[in-house]
């Protein structure tokens, strides 16, 4: 089976999920929660199931004090509002019940809130700022393990930084799943999706360990072969390792939660499914193919004629 020789080709079917997302990205923005961005945001569901028009909604509002909102229907018929901070907000209690009441009586329904949280500018800096630090933090704890751990073989160095482009190409499909999922479902970027993308970091970083630890097992044993050769039969021996363990301990439950596990997981589960089948796919297609790439020097051909390159 020869995995590397077709490596340019799993990197164009890379591209092709990342960048329709980079493009939403780019023409949307990022789409943050409340986390991040601070604001309030609120969920109401109507029993009777008829949802009230949007404009009714902010009007009401409006009357309320609460300025700066946007109203829109969910997926499980609901209504999702966002506002801007409610700086003299002391009691969330309070104010939810008086909003409840106050729709109750405009509506003639029965009002539940759902959710109501109330973020201020600080606490979503803070946020912000520890969420690019956890990253960050995790990708240099990775290129140090890596180097240390492979140090008795030549060029380590290059193992840990292979891992890390194939963990940021991980961290681009997640992303990408979620600017897609912003503009048809409406997901959005909060604590819960950066749990999911540690975690599928962490995952991918262990997928890749494996594969690039049987490459060094195999440079001791296999000398004479020259380096793709023995990168390609080491990826070829961790293949059902990496896909059956990933199916059958994550993949299987995690698409089971997808499915049945209600509105409020599902996105989460989304993420950490698409995000941990990046990651066992990226180990075998993407990080070893990087090496592979690097050890060769390939880059020095790709501009050039095929004549020149061939002489």
């Amino acid at each position: 089976m020869n995995i590397l020789g077709k490596r340019y080709l799993f990197f164009i079917i890379s591209l092709l999920i990342i960048l329709p997302g980079m493009v939403l990205f780019i023409i949307y923005g990022a789409p943050l929660s409340i986390d991040f961005t601070s604001g309030s945001l609120m969920e109401v569901s109507f029993s009777s199931g008829n949802l009230p028009a949007p404009g009714d909604v902010i009007s009401l509002l409006n009357e309320s004090g609460i300025k700066d909102a946007e109203v829109r229907t969910t997926a499980d018929n609901t209504l999702q509002i966002r506002a801007a901070f409610l700086e003299d907000v002391q009691d969330q209690e309070t104010i939810s019940a008086q909003l409840q009441t106050a729709m109750e009586e405009r509506f003639s329904d029965t009002v539940t809130i759902l959710r109501f949280e109330n973020v201020g500018p600080t606490i979503g800096q803070q946020v912000t700022r520890r969420a690019a630090l956890a990253v960050g933090v995790a990708a240099l704890a990775v290129i140090l393990y890596i180097t240390v751990v492979f140090r008795r073989i030549p060029h380590a160095f290059r193992y840990g930084v292979c891992a890390i482009i194939a963990m940021i190409h991980d961290v681009a499909i997640v992303f990408s799943i979620v600017a897609i999922g912003a503009r048809l479902f409406g997901w959005q970027m909060d604590a819960l999706f950066l749990t999911a993308l540690l975690t599928v970091i962490g995952f991918s970083t262990q997928d890749k360990i494996v594969v690039f630890d049987r490459i060094r097992e195999n440079s001791t044993v296999l000398r004479r072969l020259d380096f793709e050769t023995l990168a390609n039969h080491s990826i070829v021996q961790t293949l059902q390792r990496s896909i059956n363990t990933q199916l059958m301990t994550v993949e299987f439950m995690l698409l089971a939660l997808a499915l049945f596990g209600g509105v409020t997981l599902r996105e989460f589960a989304v993420i950490l499914l698409v995000g941990l089948l990046s990651g066992t796919y990226s180990s075998i297609f993407i990080a070893a193919p990087i090496l592979v790439i690097w050890e060769k020097k390939e880059w020095k051909n790709w501009f050039r004629r095929n004549g020149e390159a061939t002489a």
